[in-house]
Formats: C-alpha cells, sequence, structure tokens
C-alpha cells in the first residue's frame, strides 16, 4: 500500500519573505539558465552522438546533476 504524507525533512520557519530573492531561486531552478534547462540540454544533445560512452555519459550528467548539487 502506497501512503503519502506531505512534510518536510526538517521543520522550518519563515519569519521575513523576501519576494526579490525568491525569484531569483526559482530563476536558477527553472529559468533559461536554470538547472532544468541545463539538464533538459544534455539529454537532448545525447541522441545526435556517435559513440555509447558518451551518450552514457551525457545521459549521467543530465540526470544526476541535480543531485550533486544538493550534496554541497
Amino acid at each position: 500500500m502506497f501512503v503519502y504524507e506531505k512534510m518536510l525533512q526538517y521543520p522550518i520557519k519563515i519569519k521575513n519573505t523576501n519576494p526579490k530573492l525568491a525569484s531569483l531561486i526559482i530563476s536558477q531552478y527553472g529559468g533559461p539558465d536554470g538547472e532544468l534547462g541545463a539538464s533538459l540540454r544534455y539529454l537532448s544533445q545525447r541522441y545526435s552522438m556517435p559513440y555509447n560512452e558518451v551518450k552514457g555519459i551525457l545521459t549521467d550528467i543530465g540526470t544526476e546533476a541535480p543531485a550533486f548539487d544538493k550534496k554541497l
């Protein structure tokens, strides 16, 4: 059985909001130069690569790059 509980890993309390900073952070993830755009570019370039090794590297970078950022 599957149970979904929507809760944060660490509880947070926001005292002051900062819309400008929030906009900057969102643009870094989903904007034209953000993480999602970069990931999709790597994944789309893999189809034009002639060697399987290079395709594998581009696939690994495109699917795992956001996970590397979280570890830093």
